[in-house]
């Protein structure tokens, strides 16, 4: 039986994945902050997710899958400075802190259906675990792991000797060269567990805690989550790239504190879509939407396929080229399997390949490849319509439900294609060329094929 080798961030390895408890193997995933809409680029995290628990699934693993929804607590300065996301979005919306949340969180939430990404087992959302947040505080005050400013509570983090191992941090040399607004943290890598509301404004999203009137970190509420929901180590822990210096290392930091553990036996992270030789960023309000790109008239599973050609931990560039040559591309693969009629057998031979490249690190690029050789083999339609649905269990692309869009095509084009049939049968090539390009100034292509022409507006 083939293994299932994923490369883990931590240890800088592939190895093989073994759950931690008999067949059952516990995934977290970071959820989206609340306060606007997600990006394409957030999508691409999620959608290597969901290729992620489709393999762990198909490799006949149990899975119980959590991802969060912060709808509190993220800071908009690294530094632990600055007003949380939530309130200054509720600014800009017109809405209430609470009703962005669960409007941002539905529309997350449909993105993911459109997309054709199984969600989770369990949604948790921050301010539903104040409690184990806490208590998640407390026990790390216990064990005299923080301190206390003006503003809130603090993790000191050079009590931790393995602080920053995740990242490979230089931690002293980013001391030395710190050029954020330290505030009264005592070391730059410092990070806050509870925060203090100001006096001087009212905040929409606040609590009461053994150290006053506050609202949590955004660190602490995966750690306390995926603990409440996967234990204390769990299988495996995804993000984007983005969250290892800081996010992630943060979590690791206080569980390992408070717990005793890296949170975590694999940590995996996806890898940005590029945009104009830049990250695509949701902070600075230019960004594109999956609602963008169905605007321009492109389906949401174009952007599936478009994400299926990169692997995970590469990065991706993004343009309006690629994804039109994509969208093709799929369309060519659901014409193929649409005209395959039924399936019979799955063939063995290319399912033990596709296999071998899904289970390397989710090759998930080379497995499209070996889809495409299948489509173009000498196999029967029927096994080549078997296997391929086969592969769609992981790609997620619907091609079993596909169908070729309802056409109404003038009787003048159907004429025509008639008169073009005949000239070719005559042998009539100059004619069949000029009749081709009368199609043409009509708005139709017609393309030969074996079951005879297919026409097609351009």
């Amino acid at each position: 039986m083939t293994q299932l080798k994923l490369y883990d961030t931590y240890e800088r390895q592939v190895r093989e994945l073994i759950p931690l408890k008999d067949n059952d193997v516990g995934l977290y995933a970071c959820g989206p902050t609340v306060y606007n809409y997600v990006h394409i680029g957030n999508l691409r995290t999620y959608i290597f997710e969901d290729l992620l628990r489709r393999t762990i699934v198909h490799a006949g693993f149990n899975l119980k899958h959590v991802m969060n929804i912060t709808d509190v607590g993220h800071l908009t300065s690294d530094a632990d400075s600055g007003e949380d996301k939530m309130e200054v979005g509720s600014r800009r919306s017109g809405m209430s802190a609470w009703e962005m949340a669960e409007f941002y969180a539905d529309s997350f939430k449909e993105d993911l259906q459109r997309l054709n990404i199984l969600p989770p087992d369990i949604w948790c959302k921050a301010t539903d675990h104040i409690k184990e947040q806490i208590a998640f505080v407390e026990d790390l005050e216990a064990k005299n792991y923080t301190y206390k400013t003006s503003d809130g509570i603090y993790f000191d983090s050079r009590k931790l000797n393995s602080y920053g191992y995740l990242a490979r941090l230089d931690v002293e040399g980013l001391q030395a060269g710190a050029r954020v607004e330290q505030g009264e943290r005592r070391f730059v890598t410092d990070f806050a567990l509870w925060k203090f509301s100001s006096p001087d404004e009212q905040r929409q999203m606040e609590w009461e805690s053994p150290w006053g009137v506050g609202f949590p970190g955004w660190h602490i509420e995966c750690s306390a989550m995926s603990a409440r929901y996967l234990g204390d180590y769990f299988d495996i822990h995804c993000g984007g790239k983005d969250h290892i210096p800081i996010h992630h290392t943060n979590e690791i930091a206080q569980t390992e504190a408070s717990r005793g553990t890296r949170l975590a036996n694999f940590w995996m992270h996806g890898y940005f879509l590029q945009m104009e030789e830049s990250k695509m960023s949701k902070s600075s309000g230019d960004f594109l939407r999956l609602q963008s790109l169905i605007d321009e008239g492109f389906s949401s599973l174009a952007y599936r396929y478009f994400c299926l050609t990169a692997h995970y931990r590469s990065e991706l560039s993004f343009s309006w080229e690629s994804l039109k040559a994509n969208d093709t591309a799929l369309n060519r693969l659901y014409e193929a399997a649409f005209s395959w009629g039924d399936p019979t057998t799955i063939s063995e031979a290319y399912m033990t390949r596709f296999v071998e490249h899904l289970y390397e690190d989710l090759n998930v690029p080379r497995a499209l490849a070996v889809a495409w050789e299948l489509a173009r083999s000498d196999e029967p339609d029927g096994v080549k319509k078997a296997t391929l649905l086969a592969f769609d269990e992981i790609f997620g692309l619907d091609i079993a439900e596909w169908e070729p869009a309802q056409i109404d095509i003038p009787d003048e084009v159907l004429n025509l294609v008639s008169a073009r049939e005949e000239a070719r049968s005559q042998k009539d090539w100059g004619k069949a060329d000029a009749v081709r390009e009368e199609i043409r100034n009509l708005g139709f292509e017609v393309e030969d094929s074996r079951e005879g022409p297919k026409i097609k507006p351009l």
